[in-house]
């Protein structure tokens, strides 16, 4: 029982960073997933955010995986009950609210003020996920070029993803 409750715990908390989505989390996702317990590795956690990123849908359904992992599908059930609750309450709340306050001079500077957190939130997100996948000059260059081709094109980015991962199959089999 105690686990469940350290999970839903730490995902109900992680819940309340998805300002952004969930790279804003993702840092305070490694910190406590992988650092404070233990309950899986950076890479694994990378692993699992990847797939969440291919897979349909919100792409924090990853979560269910480290929930799986921790305490089986019980552990699945609380950390997506946990990770999506806090989250749709609080916006349903604060949903009714704005609408109440369309007319509030102060609007427009809380819309700005959110959306500089929401960047700051991913930006921080994306950092720490570059730390732990960006582990040599080979990957270094192949985010760059990833980077450079969805910046410049109107590519499809599940495209770059599926070669990329294809790329590091080559070099992990071949090279």
């Amino acid at each position: 029982m105690k686990q469940f409750a350290e999970l839903a715990g730490v995902f109900g908390y992680l819940s309340l960073l998805t300002v952004g989505g969930g790279m804003a989390a993702f840092p305070e996702l490694k910190q406590l997933t992988v650092e404070t317990y233990h309950w899986v590795t950076f890479p694994e956690l990378m692993h699992y955010y990847s797939l969440g990123q291919l897979a349909p849908g919100p792409n924090m359904m990853m979560v269910a995986s480290i929930g799986a992992q921790v305490a089986g599908l019980p552990g699945a059930a609380v950390v997506l009950v946990a990770f999506i609750l806090p989250t749709g309450l609080l916006t349903f709340g604060i949903g009714r609210l704005w609408n109440r306050l369309a007319n509030w001079p102060w609007r427009p500077a809380v819309q700005r003020g959110i959306g500089s957190v929401a960047v700051g939130l991913v930006l921080a997100g994306g950092i720490v996920l570059a730390r732990g996948a960006l582990s040599g000059p080979f990957y270094i260059v192949l985010a760059v070029l990833v980077f450079l081709l969805l910046i410049r094109t109107k590519i499809n980015p599940a495209i770059p993803i599926v070669l990329s991962g294809a790329i590091g199959l080559g070099v992990y089999f071949f090279g």
